[in-house]
């Protein structure tokens, strides 16, 4: 009995002194040299590899994931475009103020209501936003729940009630409209809350010319739908997309498409490269 309790005192003495072990490294850590300076340069010749003198990354609050009852919390460095109050960042087509309902955390497109145009324009993001379709639905194939999310105004993913409901598969909830099918069908039940998680790389110009298209990864309810996909041009219908040329950034676009579809959480994230503050 008496070894086992020595022993248990040496395990015990043992973790204090491993603790403060480990607050001494820690406290060295902070004084000493980060990185290396004798490491070969990555491509472009400015940082080595392992380089300590490298720009620490931005430190953002992540937030909290959307349920189905209740929106989530957006990142600290999001630009939030509507928190449930107000449209205060919108205004309708023509630049009058929006008609769009506003109940409960949500907005809802009314009859005659006409499409939201933000008023800050966005070039690369990162976009969440959450719809819902109109439950009881009402229609079928296109006419059923239509919307649609165009990005600089003129990039769309299609929203529509695509639950049990077949129409054109480019023309689909989550397709990127007139372009791709959504690689699946992860629509929810009519009624129900559905996210979009859009990252956008815009497209860039010199002059007329077009040096490289947009591109667009797509998450509907958490599902991938679009990777990396190459958009072919600016949206269309019955007609094949292309570019006309345009500047860097452009507005965010909820279509009116004549169904009450509802909107809420919408926030936006502008892309920046890994070494800029």
């Amino acid at each position: 009995m008496r070894s086992v309790r020595i022993w248990g005192l040496l395990i015990a003495a043992g973790v204090v002194l491993s603790a403060a072990a480990g607050i001494a490294c820690a406290r060295q850590a902070q004084g000493r040299k980060l990185g290396y300076d004798d490491t070969p340069f990555l491509p472009g010749g400015k940082w080595r590899v392992h380089d300590g003198t490298r720009p620490q990354p931005r430190v953002v609050d992540p937030g909290t994931p959307s349920t189905l009852e209740a929106p989530g919390r957006p990142p600290s460095d999001a630009i939030v475009l509507f928190d449930g109050k107000d449209l205060s960042h919108w205004v309708t087509d023509g630049g009058a103020p929006p008609r769009w309902k506003v109940a409960d955390g949500y907005m809802e497109i009314p009859k005659n209501g006409g499409s939201l145009i933000s008023k800050e324009q966005f070039g690369d993001i990162q976009l969440h936003l959450e719809f819902a379709t109109p439950n009881p639905p009402s229609g079928i194939d296109q006419g059923r729940g239509n919307s649609g999310v165009i990005i600089m105004g003129r990039y769309e993913v299609q929203v529509l009630d695509s639950y049990e409901n077949q129409t054109y598969p480019d023309g689909q909830c989550a397709s990127i409209y007139g372009q791709y099918p959504p690689l699946v069908n992860a629509s929810r039940k009519p009624g129900e809350w559905q996210t979009y998680d859009i990252v956008f790389i815009a497209p860039r110009f010199d002059g007329d010319k077009l040096v490289s298209p947009a591109y667009m990864t797509v998450f509907h309810n958490g599902v991938l739908v679009h990777h990396h996909a190459e958009v072919l041009g600016a949206m269309t219908h019955r007609a094949l997309a292309k570019y006309t040329p345009h500047g860097p950034k452009g507005p965010l676009l909820l279509q009116d498409h004549g169904s009450p579809v509802r909107y809420r959480n919408i926030w936006v994230r502008e892309l920046k490269g890994c070494d800029e503050p």
